[in-house]
């Protein structure tokens, strides 16, 4: 397990000079991991609308895609927007201020949920797109100002780690997500077990209102000013070719796994790997977004520079036991008739599962706590399992498929943070930027729907593996780049 950690290493370029004094920043940081937490609930929530809107439309799985390619076809639209504007005129939130920018956009978001009860009404599958397209919308704007804020928020050192941390509460949500989603559709709000358009009218109403109040909430906190009224950051950002490459890899990585959580269901029912209904399915999804969520959370202890090295190990094995134990409870909650009840998979089942969190916590060890060599071993790692899960049958292609989770948890962390690694006052531009390249989450589902169609979907997931072989690249030459500014320095 490794000693101190690489403090360079994915942390934005701030000089004594332009460092804001921000205090304690415990309740601002709290406040912005509910951020990550609500807009990786409704992300994930896609996972569980595209076989309901399948089924409810007759779609085919390309048509079905197009749920994807509009939520984060949105990504590309309102970031390419946001970049041109921060070229040409300075950067929004450096004017405007993360508060405001944040509140604006959990508005939007709110706007977007209202928008599916008259879809349903209308029985429109394009009503239904453009309402998801205007919720991206939000969740856009909440990913350019909120993923920097939270690496600026704190020690340059521990920008990585803090960012690993903020998106374990991401993958808190993309947990729940699924479960109370298939619950919702499928139990709760269907009239008589009858899934119709009309249950998903009330589901998205409550993320509308939870959106609101969780804008009203931000909106009373008291957060740190950081970069506003300073320098506008207008240019270009494109002169770092740490964000150039950096752009390439979360296009690749957000596409696979988006892609992946969005076939996950239809992968599971497939008759030569469980042959399960969809409702079944659903629920395990939670031990894919669950085990990003444990990933991140042991990478966060991973990568923090600590006083105390020697005990990372065992608080990693701590949170690894604590969150694999919760997604056990989580998965095994049932509504049965209107009643609650507890249905627990026999944990010997579970097993196959806790080998891979521990082979996870085997790969940050190896990593030694280096952004850029994470990456590289677990895209590596991936590249594995995604064969695996094509090539075999039954509870050894589920288990691969479902265990992509906890190697994909940290790429969208340690990407971001190398890539606006010494981008200083261009570090807002560069968000929008990278944000821009969520757009690889609308190309993959269709690409693999594509690809499902005309083949089988278990061939399907040999698509992503074209994604973590570049990502593994990038690895390697961020380790290279960081190793030669060190020699220099």
């Amino acid at each position: 397990m490794p000693g101190a950690v690489d403090t360079t290493a994915g942390s934005p370029d701030r000089s004594a000079a332009s460092t804001p004094q921000l205090g304690n920043t415990t309740g601002p940081f709290a406040v912005i991991t509910l951020l990550f937490f609500f807009w990786g609930f409704i992300t994930v929530m896609n996972d569980v609308l595209i076989p309901f809107l399948k089924g409810s439309f007759e779609l085919s799985y390309f048509q079905a895609g197009l749920v994807q390619f509009a939520f984060f076809g949105a990504f590309f639209v309102i970031s390419l927007i946001y970049f041109l504007v921060s070229s040409s005129s300075g950067d929004p939130i450096n004017r405007f201020g993360y508060q405001k920018t944040i509140v604006l956009a959990l508005v939007i978001c709110a706007g977007g949920c209202a928008l599916f009860s008259p879809a349903a009404a209308n029985a429109s599958y394009a009503f239904f797109l453009g309402a998801l397209f205007l919720l991206a919308t939000g969740v856009t704007i909440l990913q350019i100002a909120a993923n920097p804020y939270a690496a600026i928020l704190g020690k340059p050192e521990n920008a990585s780690a803090r960012l690993n941390l903020a998106q374990g509460f991401n993958s808190l949500g993309t947990t729940l997500a699924p479960i109370v989603g298939g619950l919702l559709l499928y139990k709760v709000f269907a009239p008589e077990g009858n899934v119709t358009l009309d249950a998903i009218k009330t589901p998205y109403l409550i993320y509308g209102g939870m959106f609101l109040l969780l804008a009203i909430v931000v909106g009373l906190s008291k957060l740190p000013r950081i970069n506003e009224g300073g320098a506008s950051g207008s240019g270009n950002a494109f002169q770092f070719p740490q964000l150039v490459l950096g752009m390439g890899a979360i296009f690749l990585y957000v596409g696979a796994e988006v892609a992946i959580g969005s076939y996950l269901i239809n992968f599971m029912a497939h008759e030569d790997v469980m042959g399960w209904e969809e409702h079944v399915a659903s629920i395990y999804l939670a031990y894919y977004w669950g085990g990003a969520m444990i990933g991140r959370l042991c990478g966060a202890i991973a990568m923090t520079q600590s006083d105390s090295p020697g005990k990372k190990p065992l608080y990693m094995a701590i949170t690894a036991a604590g969150l694999v134990a919760l997604i056990y409870v989580i998965t095994a909650v049932r509504i049965e008739a209107n009643v609650l009840e507890m249905d627990f998979l026999p944990f010997v089942e579970l097993i196959p599962f806790v080998v891979m969190v521990a082979l996870c916590l085997a790969a940050f060890a190896i990593g030694r706590g280096r952004p850029a060599t994470i990456l590289m071993i677990f895209s590596l790692s991936l590249i594995g399992l995604l064969v695996v899960a094509a090539l075999f049958d039954g509870k050894v292609a589920l288990w691969a498929a479902l265990g992509i989770g906890l190697f994909n948890s940290i790429m969208w962390s340690n990407i971001f943070t190398l890539a606006i690694d010494d981008l200083g006052e261009h570090t807002s531009q560069g968000s929008s930027l990278l944000v821009m390249m969520i757009v690889g989450g609308a190309i993959f589902p269709p690409l693999m729907g594509l690809i499902a169609d005309a083949t089988d979907v278990r061939m399907a997931f040999l698509v992503p593996i074209v994604s973590y072989v570049y990502i593994a690249f990038y690895g390697w030459w961020s380790q290279r780049r960081i190793s030669a500014k060190h020699a220099a320095a």
